[in-house]
């Protein structure tokens, strides 16, 4: 290793302890020890512009340990990405660019929230899916306009998290040869060594998965981590995986300790750790004049790999004007179709089950919107998401818009979220309702990153029927439903499924959740546009303030539709709201909730078949809610609303309770 290689190295190693030092908590460990993986990528083999982070044929490089971002921070600062050395001084304080784990759209160059152990992993391979399919889409003899590296920094937590088995297995059988993975294999854990709960041959485990593994043992020796990196580049058929022998807290006297994963090495230490490595530089913080200027050089080299590029796509527009309009139109997150009044995109002719009229959504968006691509975990026949001549994502074919990610619901999520965070794209992922339980973690980050994945949640409720509450979602609605940024629709009809979708299909802002119906549900004349409001009236009463307001969602608008209809018999005025949304609902204006849902109307009743958590703010102290706070059971579905209480008669009686 030449000496500038390591000071560079030790530069980053010093900021790194002293940030955590300053902040009196993080984790020092890995950027002590990772120092010289990290720093031979970013400077050896990496093609990116710090000039500008948005450079779409950049390489990725996503910090899956997310714990050690100071290792991120100190990069960033030291290759010209903006923070400033007060930045990396304000580590994990209020209101800093450099929070205590790397956060997307919060500080420039991170290319995903990383730190929940194994998303980031997983978030990789969906980058490196959506590189792939970009690249069989708008590639040239001559113009590869598409090639970028996805590199992937993990440790022990990440290997041992079953997200990242999920997320390996799939990137092994779509053999993602650009995906590349720095595993900082340093055996130690917070409680300890990992021969207390880690102990399997990881290489070989992905040697299993169809991965190309290669191993060095001197997590020190650039050179050998150089070489590495560059076998696993060649490799055109498999993902790499480069096992890294490294130390953790190399350096400090704490080096191989549990103790310095997650605290401060203390001043003392920190002194210590300057004297092995021979830095004798006063003060903190401090870069030394030679690494600022070899920086710079590598910063202009970044420069000029753009220029290059833009170079090659200039000339691309010349020669392939269409594929070029559309590439700028596919990365501008835009439609080229306007949806919202497109007759054919809203016309529906029958009663269907919502799962059902999903997939004919689906369908019409396939052939509207080109660079739409998903799939489910296994469930696509019951799903219905499976895009009607549209091919299928595979090793073969990379230009197949239908994935298929066996089932493996969370790591599907996180993909989904890569496949967002990547650019380029617009997708959806697909289960039963009941198994976004596998998918939450992934599904809230997805919400922090603003990412407009599409969740598709078939089987919504007990009208699962025979396979029994194993598969019957009671408590899942409301989960979702407590997710900030998070929207959630569960249509009443094809229009409001119609709805649900070109409100996420055009968000860019966050993700949206379809919740839909394995039963067939009825068309409704007066169902409308008015479900993108989250709530509307669909059967309006004739006061102006009517006797009682009845409220529900998805399956249950059935219910109160049909209940008005006897309460108005029986002389009460009735208001019907279908509520598609709860979170779009309270984003609208006072005056168009109170028009809604008046004050002066206190009677109310809310139905749905799932729990009754988060409805009492709607229907007040003097309303009722009929819901489902239990586990339903095996039987058919009619059996199953009935016995609950989620019939006609039952909602005309609690009705006429309220009203005494």
């Amino acid at each position: 290793m030449n000496t500038i290689d390591q000071l560079a190295i030790n530069s980053i190693r010093i900021l790194s302890a002293e940030g955590v030092q300053k902040a009196k908590s993080g984790h020092p460990g890995l950027p002590l020890g990772a120092a010289p993986m990290a720093y031979t990528l970013w400077a050896r083999h990496m093609k990116h512009n710090p000039s500008n982070a948005e450079w779409k044929d950049r390489d990725r490089f996503v910090l899956s340990a997310g714990h050690g971002s100071m290792l991120l921070y100190s990069l960033l600062h030291l290759f010209g990405y903006g923070l400033s050395v007060d930045d990396l001084m304000n580590f994990r304080q209020l209101g800093s660019k450099t929070p205590g784990h790397p956060e997307y759209r919060h500080t420039v160059g991170v290319e995903t929230t990383t730190g929940p152990l194994g998303q980031g992993f997983a978030t990789a391979v969906g980058m490196a899916i959506a590189e792939s399919h970009l690249a069989a889409k708008f590639n040239k003899p001559n113009f590869k306009v598409v090639d970028h590296y996805t590199y992937v920094l993990s440790g022990d937590g990440d290997m041992m998290e079953g997200i990242t088995s999920e997320a390996a297995s799939l990137a092994g059988t779509l053999a993602l040869d650009k995906l590349i993975v720095l595993y900082d294999s340093n055996n130690i854990s917070i409680e300890g060594n990992t021969d207390i709960a880690f102990r399997e041959n990881v290489g070989k485990r992905y040697e299993a998965y169809g991965w190309q593994v290669i191993t060095v043992e001197d997590g020190n020796d650039v050179e050998a981590i150089s070489k590495a990196i560059a076998e696993a580049k060649a490799d055109t058929k498999r993902p790499s995986l480069l096992v890294i022998k490294t130390q953790i807290g190399y350096g400090s006297p704490k080096v191989g300790t549990a103790g310095v994963h997650g605290e401060p090495l203390g001043i003392e230490n920190i002194h210590k750790t300057k004297e092995f490595l021979k830095w004798t530089y006063e003060g903190e913080f401090h870069v030394p004049q030679d690494v600022r200027e070899y920086m710079n050089s590598l910063i202009e080299e970044g420069k000029k790999n753009e220029e290059e590029w833009n170079k090659l796509f200039e000339a691309y527009k010349a020669q392939y004007p269409e594929p070029a309009e559309e590439w700028e139109l596919w990365h501008s997150g835009k439609l080229s179709v306007d949806l919202l009044n497109s007759e054919d995109f809203w016309k529906f002719d029958k009663k269907a089950a919502t799962r059902a009229s999903s997939g004919e959504v689906i369908n019409k968006l396939a052939n509207l919107v080109p660079n739409l691509i998903g799939g489910s975990a296994d469930l696509a026949p019951s799903n219905k998401t499976y895009m009607k001549d549209k091919g299928d994502y595979s090793a073969e074919d990379r230009t197949g818009r239908n994935l298929h990610y066996g089932v493996r619901e969370f790591a599907m999520s996180a993909i989904g979220n890569g496949i967002a965070v990547h650019g380029g794209l617009k997708n959806f992922v697909a289960t039963f309702f009941v198994f976004s339980d596998y998918a939450k973690a992934a599904m809230r980050l997805s919400s922090l990153m603003k990412l407009p994945v599409v969740y598709v949640l078939t089987h919504d409720s007990i009208g699962v029927g025979e396979d029994g509450p194993t598969h019957q979602p009671i408590e899942q609605l409301a989960a979702l439903r407590s997710i900030p940024n998070f929207h959630v629709y569960r249509p009443a009809d094809s229009k409001e499924t119609a709805a649900a979708w070109y409100s996420a299909i055009t968000r860019e802002d966050g993700p949206t959740a379809i919740v839909l119906t394995r039963q067939d549900l009825p068309l409704y004349e007066e169902s409308s546009k008015e479900a993108l409001k989250g709530a509307y009236i669909l059967k309006d009463s004739e006061k102006e303030t009517p006797d009682l307001i009845l409220m529900a969602t998805g399956s249950e608008v059935e219910l109160i539709y049909n209940a008005a209809d006897v309460l108005k018999e029986k002389g009460v005025d009735v208001r019907v709201v279908s509520m598609p949304s709860l979170e779009v609902f309270e984003s609208q204006s006072k005056e168009y909730k109170e028009l809604i849902l008046p004050n002066a109307c206190r009677k109310r009743i809310a139905v749905e078949a799932l729990t009754s958590f988060g409805w009492h703010k709607y229907v007040g102290l003097d309303g009722d809610v009929i819901s489902l706070d239990h586990f339903g059971e095996s039987a058919p579905a009619n059996l199953l609303f009935e016995k609950f209480g989620f019939t006609v008669e039952n909602v005309v009686e609690r009705a006429l309770a309220l009203l005494k």
